[in-house]
């Protein structure tokens, strides 16, 4: 174990900004394959990008949730699929140094480890002597083909305490994926399916989610550290916001790049930019953009404010977090339409990125923790009274 020097906010956007332009050049590499392209990969592993949520006893930097974001909006710019599967990574990655210490020395063991996960207990499992065994199947799993390890959720039947849901950790080789990713939006990112056949797994590699939904955690060596005692939901929808947000911006940077010279058809405008209707869709776009940047930003601030006081999480809190987060993908969604329509019948071509931009905010929209009407109903019931209708807080 070894610890480094912890690059700065500033120099890890900066190294992220740096790969940008190859991301965006093996992005239709990565559609037609339905997998990241491998040189997206090493590019991540070039900029230290999987050290970022690594306990700093592994050689990581422990990366706070406004830095994550920060990358990750950085990325999205570059290509939506790469930074939604390197939030999926970030994500599971942190809730694996929730696990106990000795299943994080097994973990982190592997240079440039990457984890992937689903947090819907979508498979089963029984108890057995020093585990559980698990069946069952996984799907949206993204990134799984470039991955060491899957944090799964579980319902595991136990014959006294009935079912309950647990947290899995099971290195991929023991999984079978099935190559079933064929979609409309972020095709890129791998979101395979995995398959549990009687697969063994050691007590030590299962967390009991009821403890972690209340910050519970099984590990000695996190407890003091600030990222691993805030809440699991808030961290991750916080995380995944910032793809949103990025592919707002990625939008406006495609938009821009083709703008010169482009004429509207049909039309006396030999510019496109002299036209009024081309003022207003920008300024509106821009609108929408700053908006999904207000709430993408806000939730990433409050998980890491509340995680360095120690602050107790209010209820209206968690939800205000999930609000943020369909707020970010409503506005950020907004922003891409207006400009996908202001790009013309040419930007339907596969080399175009808005095209490829404004499938991947679809997919993220209808997401189901993402969806923003999920979360705007949720957060309302709170503001009515109400409890929640969901465990997903």
């Amino acid at each position: 174990m070894t610890t480094n020097s912890v690059p700065s906010r500033e120099e890890l956007i900066r190294r992220a900004a740096e790969v940008v332009p190859l991301l965006k050049d093996t992005a239709e590499k990565s559609e037609e394959s339905r997998n990241l392209a491998d040189e997206s990969v090493q590019a991540l592993a070039d900029i230290e990008f999987f050290k970022m949520r690594i306990p700093q006893r592994y050689g990581g930097f422990e990366s706070d949730l406004t830095t994550t974001s920060a990358v990750l909006t950085e990325l999205a710019r570059g290509d939506g699929s790469t930074s939604w599967t390197a939030a999926v990574w970030t994500i599971s990655t942190w809730i694996a140094g929730l696990f106990p210490d000795e299943v994080q020395d097994e973990i982190f063991s592997t240079p440039d480890v990457r984890v992937c996960g689903i947090l819907s207990p979508t498979a089963t499992a029984v108890p057995v002597d020093g585990g559980i065994v698990v069946n069952g199947k996984w799907v949206f799993n993204s990134g799984a083909k470039h991955s060491h390890w899957n944090t799964n959720a579980v319902i595991l039947l136990h014959p006294e305490h009935g079912p309950m849901p647990v947290m899995t950790a099971i290195p991929l080789s023991d999984l079978q994926i099935v190559d079933d990713w064929h979609t409309a939006g972020l095709r890129g990112s791998g979101s395979v399916s995995t398959v549990a056949t009687d697969v063994f797994v050691p007590e030590a590699r299962v967390l009991h989610m009821g403890p972690v939904l209340q910050q519970k955690y099984s590990s000695e060596a996190n407890r003091n550290s600030p990222i691993y005692t805030a809440p699991l939901l808030p961290t991750a929808c916080s995380t995944v916001s910032a793809v949103a947000y990025g592919l707002a911006q990625a939008a406006k940077d495609a938009f821009f790049e083709r703008l010169p010279g482009r004429k509207i058809s049909y039309t006396d405008y030999a510019e496109q930019a002299h036209a009024p209707i081309t003022h207003l869709q920008v300024a509106e776009a821009q609108t929408r953009i700053d908006e999904a940047g207000f709430h993408a930003l806000r939730a990433a601030g409050l998980v890491d404010r509340k995680a360095n006081a120690g602050e107790e999480w209010t209820l209206e809190e968690r939800a205000r977090v999930r609000l943020d987060m369909g707020a970010t993908c409503v506005r950020a969604k907004e922003a891409v339409d207006v400009l996908n329509t202001a790009s013309g019948g040419s930007s339907i071509y596969n080399h175009v990125p808005i095209q490829r931009i404004e499938r991947d905010i679809q997919a993220i929209n209808l997401h189901g923790v993402m969806h923003p009407n999920t979360n705007f109903e949720l957060y309302g019931r709170i503001l009515c009274g109400l409890e929640p209708n969901t465990h997903y807080l």
